[in-house]
């Protein structure tokens, strides 16, 4: 029986944000259910924020993302940092969500949104394993790996 992973990522206060631009950039629909839509009297401070989210595109990409109860901050949940350092990429974050696609020219295009106000860790570029790899750190405080698909 196949299973399916999807990443979930906890935000602090602009969940609906983030996964606007996921969708903005691999596609797919976009299901975004608030504390209020659950029961949450629409007066209480945070009520409008997401306790569901998810994209989730014809093209296999899915991610879930969500916004932590009282949290107003922004950005991803203990996000850390990620750098080069001597040639090492050297981080204390307890992830990085990674995608793959068959072509650099299709990555090349995802790449280019999700750097946008971002910070690249590694340029997009060919390595000893891909035709394509690189890493950046999104607006949001996510980081990507994003790598052409070995053959």
């Amino acid at each position: 029986m196949p299973v399916q992973t999807t990443t979930h990522l906890n935000f602090r206060g602009d969940a609906r944000q983030a996964l606007e631009l996921y969708q903005s950039v691999f596609g797919g629909h976009l299901v975004v259910n608030t504390y209020a839509d659950f029961g949450m009297p629409a007066e209480i401070p945070g009520s409008d924020k997401v306790v569901f989210g998810l994209v989730a595109g014809e093209n296999g990409f899915r991610i879930m993302g969500y916004d932590i109860p009282g949290r107003t901050e922004g950005g991803i949940a203990a996000p850390g940092s990620t750098h080069r350092e001597n040639n090492t990429t050297v981080t204390d974050q307890s992830l990085f969500v990674s995608i793959s696609t068959p072509t650099l020219d299709e990555l090349q295009g995802y790449w280019d949104t999700l750097s946008t106000d971002g910070t690249i860790v590694e340029p997009l570029a060919a390595s000893a394993w891909s035709a394509g790899f690189g890493m950046l750190t999104d607006r949001f405080g996510v980081t990507w790996s994003a790598s052409v698909a070995a053959e």
